[in-house]
């Protein structure tokens, strides 16, 4: 099975002998295999792990197993909890999809700020097979027929080749153990239901479903190819990329055959669906102002030109801050970092800049959004105090404490970003080196 995949590896070009690998590990079956594969294959590789917090203990408890398993492969662990629900309600998106937006987000942010060259994650052949189905199900275009790519930009499929039982076979012959995650089970989620419900049903008209679906998904892949290279051309005359935005002239579109179809492609990498698609095609000779929003991107149409600006992702995660980092340049929040010398530096009380003892510091720091039981000390009080009411307090407006970030050491709050600072980290006459955190947007 090993030179299965080695083979496929090589074959659809996924990475290099000496390429750097996140690999994306829930703790299941298909993604320990992943792990022992990439180690048997002697590839450098890392873990990340999400919890989406949907299944209480057993959560944490996958969270646990994932990381004696970085330990025992003696490779890097990373892992983030996410505010799933909340996310999702206040996005009006399905709990599946918006575990997957914010996993994907997250997996690049990892991957950039850690030196990683791509991210792969355990899809198998069945996976392709669910996947057509499914779109199929629900409405698709012509890239919802090729399944899943074995490579997409930085994101690898390494086991795409694999089938289920290949993957069983290996996990006996190898003694592996994994974590069985009791959801797989529930026909209440849709993958579930079509791999449960409806494959089985669709093997007695063909057993070789497996197969067929995945040479259906090669001849599509082609016909993909020429329809690409229409749309790569409209790209050229209509989009244009700027700092802030991405642009859309919308002349060149307006002759354009299939125009649904045609702003649906352009639109695919933020993430707009083709029901929004079709909505914003009927606004394009109405007034300028309407705006629409996908799981990632706000679009909204300016005259004659379509305006595409990124959402504020990363403040339902964290952001990272290593030791020896200098800046955080994130959409919403921009932060510079130095380290002073104490003797050498002169205390600055304003509430966008937080002076803290360095040596009392435990990184990696973390920039996350403050939650219901986050506690600290205030700077010039002895007791804690529960940050939802430091806000109260501090009378900040209800539509602008969600935006409230706190900067943590461990499991501490050492800054409430642009607020105050915790008592417990404050500058003293003891203090020997300074770090200071300074918001800049």
């Amino acid at each position: 099975m090993l030179q299965k995949v080695l083979g496929f590896i090589q074959l659809h070009a996924l990475c290099q002998p000496d390429s750097r690998i996140l690999a994306t590990v829930s703790g299941g079956i298909d993604s320990v295999v992943l792990c022992e594969v990439l180690h048997q294959l002697k590839f450098d590789f890392a873990i990340a792990h999400c919890n989406f917090g949907l299944r209480a203990e057993e959560s944490e408890a996958d969270q646990v197993f994932v990381k004696k398993l970085a330990k025992k492969y003696e490779v890097p662990f990373f892992t983030e909890n996410f505010s799933t629900t909340a996310f999702a309600q206040q996005e009006n998106i399905s709990t599946q999809m918006a575990a997957r937006t914010l996993r994907y987000n997250w997996f690049e942010q990892v991957r950039q700020q850690e030196g990683y060259d791509y991210i792969a994650t355990a899809h198998h052949s069945n996976d392709t097979s669910e996947t057509i189905l499914l779109h199929l199900t629900k409405g698709t275009g012509i890239a919802g027929l090729h399944g899943i790519p074995p490579k997409n930009g930085r994101i690898i499929r390494p086991l795409l080749s694999l089938t289920k039982d290949d993957i069983y076979e290996f996990v006996t012959a190898n003694q592996i153990i994994w974590r069985e995650d009791s959801s797989n089970q529930s026909v209440k989620y849709q993958r579930n239901k079509i791999r449960h419900d409806v494959i089985p049903v669709l093997k007695e008209i063909n057993p070789n479903l497996e197969e067929t679906l995945q040479q259906t998904a090669e001849r599509v892949s082609h016909a993909e190819a020429i329809v690409a290279a229409y749309i790569a051309n409209l790209e050229q005359q209509a989009v244009r990329q700027e700092e802030d935005a991405v642009y859309i002239d919308l002349a060149p579109l307006r002759q354009a055959n299939g125009l649904p179809v045609v702003l649906h492609e352009l639109l695919k990498p933020y993430n707009f669906s083709y029901s929004v698609v079709l909505e914003l095609t009927k606004a394009l000779d109405g007034l300028s102002g309407k705006q629409f929003d996908s799981p990632s991107h706000t679009l909204v149409k300016d005259r004659e030109q379509l305006v595409i600006t990124p959402r504020n992702l990363s403040s339902f995660g964290s952001i990272r801050i290593q030791e020896g980092q200098q800046e955080v340049q994130e959409p919403h929040v921009r932060l510079s970092i130095s380290e002073f010398e104490a003797s050498s530096y002169k205390l600055n009380t304003k509430p966008h800049v937080a002076a803290l003892d360095a040596d009392l510091l435990k990184f990696p720091l973390k920039l996350r959004p403050w939650q219901e039981g986050d506690w600290f000390v205030p700077l010039g009080m002895n007791g804690k105090k529960k940050i939802s009411d430091f806000l109260v307090d501090k009378k900040v407006p209800a539509n602008l404490k969600q935006q409230v970030l706190v900067l943590t050491s461990e499991q501490s709050v050492v800054w409430v970003a642009g607020q105050r600072v915790d008592n417990r980290f404050k500058v003293t006459e003891k203090t020997q080196r300074v770090l200071e955190v300074r918001l800049t947007k």
